[in-house]
């Protein structure tokens, strides 16, 4: 089972849990290298699909970027796939219940119906990437993926990937629809603006500015 992460610092781990955050957007590895490439996606053949007509080639959703020449810079493929459950990261620290083995004196600490010591569980414990993923008791199931530019990302989903609503202002003013994501009291006044300071705190500084191509993954918290 694969792992999926998300910033704990900017509480979208728990938007996530909460049901608050359905959609999550990734950069894809090869972008355009320049004006005189196209978009280009695979050709399936009859193996490419099962006996239902659904395509189960590894390239399923996938793109790449090739010039009249025939350069190529290889596959842009999704990491999830439509219907895979995939396993929500966090630290063991967050998901364990501890408990006293009396007869050892040895403390083990119980996640899901396993029990590990803080030697077997490591790094694990402060960092989620070194986590087990059969570990984790929160799962997500991907419903849809599509391929857009960043910038094209709608209101809608700015509210999907989760940006709240809220207010601003005073009684002696007036109060007026504001934006805001979780980590930054500062309102914005849509929830693209919200969206694109998030996008840069989380992915780096001026990613909402590079517009570069995205999977968009919508899924849902199953458990």
């Amino acid at each position: 089972m694969k792992k999926i992460f998300f910033s704990d610092k900017y509480s979208l781990t728990q938007a996530v849990l909460d049901g608050r955050k359905t959609m999550t957007r990734r950069v894809c590895k090869y972008d355009r290298p320049n004006e005189t490439y196209d978009i280009v996606f695979p050709v399936f053949e009859p193996n490419d699909y099962d006996n239902d007509g659904n395509i189960v080639s590894p390239l399923n959703y996938a793109f790449g970027w090739k010039n009249d020449k025939g350069d190529f810079t290889g596959w842009n493929i999704p990491k999830y796939k439509v219907g895979e459950v995939v396993a929500v990261a966090q630290r063991y620290k967050d998901v364990v219940e501890k408990r006293d083995e009396a007869q050892e004196t040895l403390l083990l600490y119980k996640i899901g119906e396993k029990y590990l010591t803080m030697e077997e569980m490591g790094a694990g414990w402060n960092n989620k990437l070194f986590v087990r993923a059969d570990l984790m008791p929160h799962h997500i199931r991907i419903t849809d993926i599509k391929i857009e530019r960043l910038q094209d990302i709608s209101d809608e989903d700015c509210l999907k990937e989760g940006i709240y609503k809220g207010q601003c202002g005073s009684v002696d003013t007036h109060f007026m629809d504001a934006y805001y994501y979780k980590g930054d009291i500062q309102p914005y006044c849509t929830p693209r603006d919200a969206f694109a300071e998030l996008i840069d705190k989380v992915s780096g500084k001026g990613t909402w500015a590079s517009d570069p191509y995205v999977f968009v993954y919508e899924f849902e918290l199953i458990d």
